[in-house]
């Protein structure tokens, strides 16, 4: 069945706000050639979405043809604003970015372990309306957040977790109190760093992958397919309660202490380093990812060094982990992420891909995290600038230029 007038031009619309999002501005000579719609079906669409307020001419360029010089259409950029949160245990970091994802403002803060629920919540708040005020924001369209923890799929909170600090649970909700217009997008960290390393970073090129979480805690990102995979109760991935040899125990339901937590926490590699006699230079990165991050410096050019036994010993650990993931996914590729994962780099990637073939058949690619630490937030803002365009660029946004 052939689509109606007013749905083809919705799917063009749509098909045209695409490209300009992913190749920036366009000509309309551009779009045709893309699109491989008729130079009067972009014209049109052109003039409708300069209409509806969501493109304009940025610029002008000359294409290999007389005449005056083509116009070039762009998404207008200040159409919503964005806000990005990367939530940890001992503090917060923000960004706010225009619809095209343009960084604004970036700022984050600390919060005390011993701060109360009330001011530790406050202090995240008011620096995103800080950071905001500083981008030149009036309102913000969406709010990205990432924390660490299970995310109930029914109602989308997060759920009461021993370990992390109550002032997570109370964020959301104060954040959308104080930003009423504002739609509040929360999702587990360890997904959206995965998010982020298949559209910016090592796992561009695969729609199958497992993100391994190497940073304070432990945890695992499944992408199957091309699609975020987040399990019954939200819990897919929680590889630090995974029961693994080499601890002194098994975890439980309310502790990953005996877990695979117990083997490649920061805590535990920090431990591991110090037995080693490894050692970072201080104050420049958290004690476990600048230990790694020397020791990866330091074997290659001493193969036969502590640093390189050091190495050795955590990819053992690691492996563990990647093992067990192939096991169940065979998803053939294995991205170590967070600050530890990109501190290692190649040298310990290439390690652990080693230590994994002698214990599975199952062929596993495994790859250093290009983001690192950054990938949460990263994919809190992907997150948001998608949300935002969809809801921006939908049928009813459109409708009233039609």
């Amino acid at each position: 069945m052939a689509a109606s007038p007013r749905t083809a031009r919705v799917i063009n619309d749509r098909l045209a706000l695409r490209l300009l999002q992913q190749e920036g501005p366009l000509t309309a000579g551009q779009l045709k050639q893309l699109t491989g719609l008729s130079r009067p079906t972009v014209a049109d669409l052109a003039e409708r979405l300069t209409a509806a307020g969501l493109i304009t001419v940025v610029g002008e360029a000359g294409e290999q043809r007389r005449g005056p010089n083509a116009k070039v259409y762009g998404i207008v950029a200040d159409r919503a604003h964005l806000a990005a949160l990367d939530v940890r245990t001992e503090g917060v970091a923000v960004v706010v970015s225009d619809l095209v994802g343009t960084v604004l403002a970036e700022a984050s803060a600390p919060i005390a372990p011993a701060a109360g629920t009330g001011p530790a919540v406050e202090r995240a708040v008011t620096l995103v309306e800080r950071t905001s005020k500083e981008a030149g924001a009036d309102r913000l369209h969406t709010v990205g957040v990432g924390a660490p923890g299970l995310i109930d799929p029914a109602s989308g909170e997060l759920r009461d977790s021993t370990g992390l600090p109550e002032w997570h649970r109370r964020l959301v909700a104060a954040l959308q109190e104080r930003l009423p217009e504002a739609r509040v997008r929360l999702e587990n960290e360890t997904n959206l760093a995965a998010l982020a390393e298949q559209r910016d970073g090592a796992a561009r090129d695969r729609d199958t992958f497992v993100l391994l979480w190497l940073g304070h805690g432990t945890g695992a990102a499944v992408i199957l397919d091309g699609a975020l995979r987040r399990g019954a109760s939200g819990g897919t991935g929680e590889i630090g309660f995974l029961p693994v040899p080499g601890t002194p125990g098994l975890p439980s339901a309310t502790d990953c202490g005996g877990g695979f937590h117990s083997l490649a926490s920061a805590a535990a590699v920090a431990e591991l380093a110090g037995e080693h006699g490894v050692v970072a230079e201080p104050g420049v990165e958290p004690v476990a990812a600048g230990a790694v991050r020397a020791a990866a410096a330091r074997a290659r050019e001493e193969p036969a060094s502590a640093d390189a036994r050091f190495l050795d010993a955590l990819a053992d650990r690691v492996a563990v982990g990647v093992a067990s993931v192939a096991a169940l996914l065979d998803p053939g590729c294995v991205v170590l992420g967070g600050e530890i994962g990109q501190a290692g780099g190649e040298e310990l990637a290439a390690r652990v891909q080693a230590r994994t073939a002698r214990m599975s058949p199952l062929p596993t690619e495994v790859r250093a995290s290009v983001l690192g630490g950054g990938a949460v937030l990263r994919g809190a803002l992907l997150t948001a600038r998608d949300h935002a365009q969809d809801e921006l660029f939908g049928p009813a946004a459109q409708g009233h230029a039609r």
